[in-house]
């Protein structure tokens, strides 16, 4: 069955319409997730509309290889899952879909399918290591411009997927709470620097790019290969102490600022869901280098982005007290790095790196070319520079305690149906 048909075929006229068009997870997306229903133990399933399959559950419903791959979603986590390979993730995708759109298993099915409100969510995989890469160009250029006016990209910005290793053991699922960090901060006026609560806590705009199939250590993956290691893709925000991140990160870089708290939303919405919405990978301003050749495949550049809408909304302390809905601050397109994500992959095995199932690469921040369209704090309010207002009448530069960060992420084309990503979200609270 074709990602066409998913849309087109009269079954999906069947019991599960009610599930298209209002829903992030219309029976086309069948997103990936970890959860666990009421007084049972962790599992993997599929969400639909406003309720979660258990993948196991029906497994005995599906044929060939559809059924093998259900079963190992029985484990409380997806890593085997994920590390079967995107032919097995497709295989099982379109089973389902067979399933869930014939009205005549609606019946055998229903004991399967639980309502989310009544069902916990857990991490979809056992994230073994978590890398963070640099590859909004956009949001490069705004921070580099904010401390090198003249001098905004690095040398080398233009030629490497910038990365760093993050902190796996301290990623959370969507609505836990980040605790503001404490950390070493310096004034530009001090003698020598000061202990004690972040000021300048910021949030970022990313997308999550998760591992499938991996590779043994010392055997790189070649550029035309890498999109089939990459299982799928979250919202991420790897919450940000600029205060901190100043002072600390010369020469090794991020370290203390960045490894307190970074949160990822419970569903991966697999490669095979989103073949409809890839894309061109923007073309490179005129004089910029062309890719190393081991970054370099056509068939990448002409397909190998992702037209994702993003968008970050805020609700504050008063505003919630006062029912009021979340602020929009900015929205953007995923389209604005100028790495693919296949090259990122590549890139991080280029040196012989072994990546395994369940490990998570982060974009970076991602801005757009717009004021509008800026991915975090430090871009909109340019350094703290020029306070951001809200609807209610409060500003900001830099988040409070009691604020919510909100990250939301969709994916349309034309004669598709639209499918999100669910929320991304977390509210600050006090420093220990």
């Amino acid at each position: 069955m074709t990602q066409t048909d998913f849309t087109h075929d009269p079954a999906a006229q069947s019991w599960v319409k009610s599930a298209q068009g209002h829903s992030d997870f219309p029976v086309q997306n069948l997103p990936l997730g970890t959860f666990a229903p009421p007084g049972g133990k962790p599992c993997g399933g599929v969400a639909i509309g406003d309720e979660i399959l258990d993948v196991a559950g029906v497994a005995e419903m599906l044929d060939g290889e559809a059924r093998t791959i259900a079963l190992l979603a029985g484990q409380p986590t997806l890593n085997d899952l994920l590390g079967a390979g995107n032919p097995a993730l497709r295989a099982l995708r379109h089973g389902l879909f067979r399933l869930l759109t014939d009205a005549s298993r609606e019946a055998a099915v229903r004991p399967a399918l639980h309502p989310a409100t009544d069902c916990t969510l857990h991490l979809p995989a056992r994230i073994g290591d978590y890398t963070d890469f640099y590859s909004g160009i956009h949001h490069a250029v705004n921070v580099g411009s904010l401390f090198r006016p003249d001098n905004p990209l690095l040398p080398n910005y233009k030629y490497v997927p910038i990365g760093y290793h993050g902190r796996a053991s301290s990623i959370r699922l969507s609505g836990v709470d980040v605790v503001r960090p404490n950390g070493q901060t310096k004034a530009p006026d001090a003698d020598a620097p000061a202990f004690g609560p972040s000021k300048r806590l910021d949030y970022e705009l990313e997308m999550a790019i998760w591992v499938g199939r991996g590779n043994a250590l010392g055997c790189p993956v070649p550029i035309g290969e890498a999109a089939d290691h990459i299982a799928g893709i979250s919202i991420l925000n790897d919450w940000s102490a600029r205060d901190v991140q100043a002072w600390e990160y010369q020469p090794l870089g991020p370290f203390l600022a960045k490894n307190f708290h970074s949160t990822i939303s419970p569903w991966i919405v697999t490669m095979d869901a989103l073949a409809p919405y890839r894309t061109a990978q923007p073309a490179r301003p005129e004089g910029d280098p062309a890719p190393l050749p081991y970054l370099l495949d056509a068939a990448d550049q002409r397909h190998g982005a992702l037209g994702l809408t993003m968008e970050v909304l805020i609700r504050t302390a008063r505003m919630r007290a006062a029912g009021e809905a979340p602020h929009r601050l900015s929205q953007g397109p995923m389209t604005a790095m100028y790495w693919t994500i296949a090259q990122l992959l590549t890139h991080h095995a280029s040196n012989g790196c072994n990546l395994a199932p369940g490990d998570l690469l982060g974009t970076g921040t991602l801005s757009g070319p717009t004021d509008s369209e800026k991915g975090s704090l430090l871009e909109l309010s340019a350094g703290g520079k020029h306070p951001i207002a809200l609807p209610n009448g409060e500003t900001r530069t830099f988040l409070e305690d009691g604020d919510e960060i909100i990250i939301r992420a969709h994916a349309d084309a034309p004669g598709f149906a639209r499918i999100g990503f669910g929320d991304c979200r977390a509210m600050i609270c006090p420093a220990p």
